[in-house]
This record gives C-alpha cells, sequence and structure tokens, in this order.
C-alpha cells in the first residue's frame, strides 16, 4: 500500500518524507488556503521534496476550463498529477487527459458507479471520500471495498486511493480490503506508530537498564 499526506503544508510534508514512508501527496484548493504562498509556489516546492504523485486541483467546472489549468499545472513538474471533479465534464477531461499520457486523479467519488465510470475514462487514481460519508450514517468502508471489487473484476488500472481520511482504522481496514493507496492528514501518519503498551514497554525497558547500571 502506498502513503500519501494530505496537505499543502510544506513543514508536515517534509517531516513526513524524513521518516521514509511516503511514496505521494494529495492537494486541493482549500487545503492550499491555509498557507501563506500561492498555490503554484507550493506544488512547485512539494514537487521538489516528494518525487512521487502529487496531485494539484483544478478549479474550473467545465471542460475548456479544467483543460486549460491543467495544461499549466503539468508544466510545475514531472510528477504533477490533475485531479478533476468527478462530475459530467470532469470525465470528459479525465478522458482526454488519460489519452495524452497525463495522470489524473478522480477525486469527490462517492459510489461505485462513478468509481466504474472514471475507470472507463483512464483516470489514473480514483478519490472516494469515506470519512464524508461516514459523517452522514453510511459505511465508508463499504464503498471501498465495492469500488475494489469491480475494479478487479475487470482489471482496470485505475488505482483506489482512499481519501477523507480521519483515523488509522480506516488506513487498516482500506489495507485489508486492498486498496493501492491511502491518502491522510500528517496526525493521522503519526498515530499508526502510537501504541500504549509499546510506551509502557519501553519506559520499563529504560528503568530496568538504569537499575542494572546502580
Amino acid at each position: 500500500m502506498k502513503f500519501f499526506i494530505d496537505t499543502a503544508n510544506i513543514d508536515e510534508i517534509k517531516d513526513a518524507a524524513s521518516i521514509g514512508i511516503l511514496d505521494g501527496v494529495t492537494t486541493n484548493p482549500s487545503l492550499a488556503a491555509k498557507e501563506t504562498a500561492p498555490y503554484k509556489e507550493i506544488l512547485t516546492e512539494i514537487c521538489k521534496i516528494v518525487p512521487g504523485p502529487v496531485s494539484a486541483e483544478v478549479i474550473a467546472t467545465d471542460y475548456d476550463g479544467m483543460m486549460k489549468e491543467a495544461e499549466e499545472l503539468v508544466k510545475i513538474a514531472d510528477n504533477i498529477v490533475i485531479k478533476i471533479p468527478t462530475i459530467l465534464e470532469g470525465l470528459k477531461a479525465i478522458k482526454s487527459l488519460s489519452t495524452n499520457g497525463v495522470m489524473t486523479n478522480a477525486t469527490l467519488v462517492f459510489s461505485p458507479s462513478q468509481a466504474l465510470l472514471v475507470a472507463k475514462a483512464g483516470a489514473t487514481f480514483v478519490s472516494p471520500f469515506i470519512g464524508r460519508l461516514d459523517d452522514i450514517s453510511q459505511h465508508g468502508m463499504e464503498l471501498i471495498d465495492n469500488i475494489c471489487t469491480i475494479y478487479n473484476n475487470y482489471t482496470y488500472q485505475t488505482e483506489v486511493l482512499v481519501a477523507s481520511v480521519r483515523h488509522p482504522m480506516h488506513v487498516i481496514e482500506s489495507a485489508m480490503i486492498g486498496a493501492d493507496v491511502v491518502t491522510m492528514p500528517y496526525n493521522v501518519i503519526k498515530q499508526l506508530i502510537k501504541h500504549p503498551l509499546t510506551d509502557i514497554g519501553l519506559e520499563k525497558f529504560i528503568a530496568d537498564y538504569k537499575k542494572a547500571q546502580k
């Protein structure tokens, strides 16, 4: 499974990259709005830190606008992935970009039918938002299971990128189902390593060592 970090904060990305388990980055206009630098400058810096896929989202909702934005975004670096909303115009843009060898990420996916369509259009990644489904009392992980089953049935090459991750169990359940990628906030990455018994055990080992030195 690949681990992406979902942020536009350069310090968080550097910290996550220093751990040695970071495979890529996802961003969006909302995340970029929390930072002080212009979006394209942020993306340029991210691509210097992380050699893996870096998703950059368009804000246009029409085909021509999406294609124009994509044309500018791909100039930033070779590892830029164009993040496209899963709407009718977005599906057209995904097909055109994929046909021309541009990596794409179909975002805001909430149903198996949407995931099936973007795979047929040739999307590099599909981003189902599980946390937002949980928020409205739907089972987000059930969507991941359904998408993985459909893709495996027809050997689609589109990678399942689990998004809107809220806690470590989202990551573990995604791994058990067989999702290709999970993108998560930095705090969730750090939570994955934490366990109270590890802390208690380490504290005891250190205390016992100190006693043995007396």
